[in-house]
């Protein structure tokens, strides 16, 4: 249960700090992969809902046990993402550094699927 709590926290946290730049960089990821993003409101919507779910990643990270069930669509959310980014890679949609924000989701994942085999 201690590792659970570590890593959900650890990954609320995290998200965090690695998102909220993103808030203020809409016209910078457009300059630097084109085109410019012309659907903020996906972008932002996107943000939004990644953000909920770092609150959620705090939530269980308070109470692993209590909230095990919920540890399957975190891995979801991490699996799911780096597999969009991925078939977007392999159709030639997107660069190989927009692709690097899958590795530390990758390494969340795979640390929630410990932490889901660990908390009973």
């Amino acid at each position: 249960m201690r590792f659970a709590k570590i890593m959900f926290t650890a990954a609320g946290v995290w998200g965090f700090l690695i998102l909220t730049p993103l808030l203020f960089l809409l016209d910078y990821i457009g300059r630097t992969y084109p085109p410019p993003i012309t659907h903020a409101d996906f972008f932002y919507g996107f943000l939004a809902i990644t953000f909920a779910w770092q609150i959620a990643f705090l939530i269980i990270g308070r109470d692993p046990v209590r909230f095990r069930p919920f540890m399957i669509p975190a891995m979801f959310e991490k699996f799911l993402y780096i597999g969009a980014l991925c078939a977007l890679y392999a159709t030639g949609q997107i660069q190989a550094g927009q692709v690097a924000p899958a590795i530390p989701d990758a390494i969340l994942g795979l640390g929630f699927i410990v932490a889901y085999a660990k908390t009973r």
